[in-house]
C-alpha cells in the first residue's frame, strides 16, 4: 500500500480508537455511584437507563472536544438563545459523529484514486463536517443580535411609556416581555425570572447583556445599574436611553444608505454593463465590420 493509503486508514482507525478507549477508560461503577449518592441526598429519583446513556455518550464528546471548546459552544449557544433543536448534550455528539462519516467517506474516495490532492480533500471535508453546527449556532446567533438590535429603541419606547404612567421599572419590563414577541422579549422575561429565584437585579442586567452581546443593549444595561446604584430617576435614564436609540438607528439606516451605491458599483460594471454594451454596440459593430470586410 502507498504511503497516502495507510495516512487514509490511521485517519479512520485513530478516531475509531479513541472513541473506543474513551468508552472503555470511563470508571462507570464509580460515576453511577456518585450520581446515586448525589441524587439520594438530594431526594431526587434516580437517573434512568436512557439518561445514562445519554449522558455517557454526552461524556464522551466532552471528552473528545478541544480544551475549552464545550464553554465557548456554549455561549455560541447562548447568544443563539439556546434553540431546543440544538442543545449543548446533542452537539457534543454530533459533531464526531459528522466528522466520523465525513472520514470515512474521504477514505472511500482516496482510496478509488488515491493522491495528495484527494487525501487533502478528504482531510478538509472532515474538518468540514465537525465545524459545521458551528457554522449554524453562529449563523443563529448573529441573525438574533440584529433582530434584538433593531428591536431595543422600540421597547425603550414602551419602557418609557409604562414608567411614565406610573409603573415601576420591573412592572414595566414584564409587561414589555409579555406583550412582546421577538427574542428580546424572551431575554426580558428571562431576566425577571432570573430576579425571582433569588438572584440580585445587578447580576440578572448583566447576565443578560452577556448573553446577547449587542452593544446598545450593554449601553443601556449599564445605564440602569449606574441609574439603580445611584439612586437618579429611572425615567429620565430612559428617555435619555431611547432618544439615543433613535438616533442610532437613524444613523445605522443612513450608514446602508450611503454604502449602497459602493455595493451596487460592482454588479453595474462587471454584469449590467457589459450586456448594455452588447445590445447598444453590437449591431452598430457588426454594421461596421461588416462594411470594412466589404470594401475589400
Amino acid at each position: 500500500m502507498s504511503m497516502i493509503a495507510w495516512l487514509c486508514v490511521a485517519m479512520v482507525v485513530v478516531p475509531i480508537a479513541g472513541l473506543v478507549w474513551s468508552l472503555i477508560s470511563v470508571d462507570r461503577a464509580g460515576l453511577a455511584a456518585v450520581r446515586l449518592n448525589l441524587t439520594r441526598s438530594k431526594g431526587v429519583q434516580t437517573v434512568r437507563p436512557a439518561d445514562s446513556e445519554h449522558f455517557r455518550f454526552t461524556e464522551m464528546g466532552e471528552r473528545l472536544a478541544p480544551k475549552g471548546y464545550t464553554s465557548w459552544l456554549d455561549k455560541l449557544l447562548a447568544r443563539a438563545g439556546r434553540p431546543v433543536g440544538m442543545p449543548l448534550a446533542r452537539l457534543l455528539v454530533i459533531k464526531p459523529a459528522l466528522a466520523l462519516v465525513a472520514a470515512l467517506l474521504g477514505l472511500m474516495f482516496v482510496l478509488g484514486s488515491p493522491s495528495v490532492g484527494n487525501f487533502l480533500l478528504a482531510l478538509f471535508v472532515t474538518a468540514l463536517a465537525y465545524m459545521i453546527p458551528d457554522v449554524l449556532v453562529h449563523s443563529r446567533g448573529a441573525t438574533r443580535q440584529k433582530q434584538i438590535e433593531l428591536e431595543l429603541p422600540n421597547m425603550l419606547d414602551q419602557l418609557l411609556i409604562s414608567v411614565e404612567a406610573g409603573l415601576g421599572f420591573e412592572a414595566a419590563m414584564s409587561r414589555v416581555g409579555k406583550n412582546g414577541k421577538g427574542p428580546l422579549a424572551a431575554e426580558i422575561v428571562r431576566t425577571l425570572q432570573d430576579m425571582q429565584a433569588g438572584r440580585s437585579r445587578k447580576e440578572s442586567y448583566i447576565a443578560m447583556s452577556q448573553r446577547v452581546e449587542v452593544p446598545d443593549l450593554r449601553s443601556f444595561v449599564r445605564a440602569i445599574v449606574q441609574a439603580d446604584t445611584y439612586g437618579i430617576a429611572i425615567a429620565s435614564v430612559l428617555r435619555v436611553q431611547a432618544k439615543q436609540m433613535r438616533i442610532k438607528r437613524r444613523q445605522r439606516a443612513e450608514e446602508k444608505a450611503m454604502k449602497l451605491p459602493v455595493k451596487v458599483l460592482f454588479p453595474l460594471i462587471f454584469c449590467i454593463l457589459p450586456a448594455l454594451f452588447i445590445v447598444i454596440i453590437g449591431p452598430a459593430a457588426i454594421n461596421v465590420v461588416r462594411n470594412f470586410m466589404g470594401n475589400f
